[in-house]
């Protein structure tokens, strides 16, 4: 008695859904790693069968059987060995938290790798395949994955000529020129941007539609870069932005925390927000929604792609899908709020003042 009910609590096996369900081993095996030249009524019995006593699959079986590891690995590489902790940035984390659930609901667990530019740090890791987020032109951890055959799938279209299994990405050129009209329709007259000089592809893509959208409505660009990877640096940008002669009436700033910035630089120069200086930036973070004012932000979707790109990893990883590169586009999605609302029209921008109290 003691033994048969300690059967029935333990965790139920591969010979239990079969004897439930009055089928084979193989063909249970086959069911439910959709495989094999199975009726889809007999797939579906096994699944639900499975499913009723809460059977799951072994790794390690799986491990033996496959050949496979069921770890895939996510890493951030563009910035190499700088002081950049991806995973602090709220589109990293929306993202790893997407690509993490998608994986599990696949059977494969996601490994956060750290951001160097070394690739042996992960050779002891057995990955069946790894999530490159922006990887830059000739990116050398990229080529050595796929030296030793490791599929590799990018969130953002790769650098170069990277002959990476996949990417998935937003079009950002369409999301840029979309937010700077809103800001002119807005009342802007000289916009201006707030930029890193990573190398990118998201960068240089927002940067050059910014440069072509000001070629288009005959503005001057009025811009200032910085290393993205350096957050105070930001900031610094931010007051060398405002304190320009020629100082913008509105903004775009293209990484996560340069609303803060701008808005911290915005009171040092006694400029109100919006009556003084619009204000977008791109980011995932809900802290804009309760800033004073709240800030209008682009989001880049990070939970669909983050979706995205490991489920076009594990079908290459399982031999399913196209046999050529997947590409996949995911549109953004302008959230406006104060900093950008509509004004009256200017004709004239005033010159800027001196930081307050200087």
């Amino acid at each position: 008695m003691g033994r048969s009910a300690g059967r029935r609590l333990g965790r139920a096996g591969i010979r239990d859904v079969a004897a439930a369900a009055g089928v084979s081993i193989t063909t249970v095996s086959d069911a439910l790693n959709g495989k094999g030249r199975l009726p889809d009524a007999t797939r579906s019995h096994v699944r639900e069968v499975a499913d009723r006593l809460g059977y799951r699959p072994s790794a390690a079986a799986r491990t033996l059987r496959t050949g496979k590891s069921g770890l895939i690995g996510l890493t951030v590489t563009t910035y190499g060995d700088e002081p950049f902790t991806f995973t602090e940035f709220a589109y990293f984390a929306e993202m790893a938290r997407a690509a993490t659930s998608a994986a599990l609901a696949r059977g494969y667990a996601l490994v956060i790798l750290p951001a160097t530019s070394r690739h042996d740090v992960w050779s002891n890791v057995a990955l069946d395949g790894t999530v490159v987020i922006d990887p830059a032109d000739g990116d050398p951890v990229v080529t050595e994955l796929l030296r030793h055959g490791i599929p590799v799938v990018s969130d953002g279209r790769p650098g170069g000529s990277l002959p990476v299994t996949g990417w998935v990405d937003n079009d950002h050129e369409a999301a840029v020129l979309g937010l700077l009209d809103h800001l002119a329709e807005a009342g802007a007259r000289r916009i201006g941007l707030l930029t890193g000089n990573t190398t990118d592809t998201y960068t240089r893509l927002s940067t050059t539609a910014y440069l072509n959208w000001c070629e288009r409505v005959g503005q001057d660009p009025v811009y200032e870069s910085y290393p993205a990877f350096d957050p105070r640096a930001g900031a610094v940008a931010a007051d060398r932005l405002l304190a320009r002669p020629d100082r913008p009436d509105a903004v775009y700033g293209l990484f996560d925390q340069n609303g803060t910035d701008l808005l911290a630089a915005a009171r040092r120069y006694g400029l109100r927000v919006p009556d003084d200086l619009l204000l977008v930036c791109c980011s995932e973070s809900t802290v804009y929604a309760t800033t004073e004012p709240p800030v209008t932000t682009l989001s880049l979707k990070p939970r669909r792609i983050g979706t995205a790109v490991v489920q076009i990893l594990i079908d290459a990883i399982e031999g399913l899908g196209d046999s050529g590169p997947v590409e996949q586009v995911i549109p953004t999605d302008l959230i406006v709020r104060t900093s950008s609302q509509r004004r009256s029209p200017r004709t004239t921008v005033s010159p800027p003042r001196g930081p307050a109290g200087g």
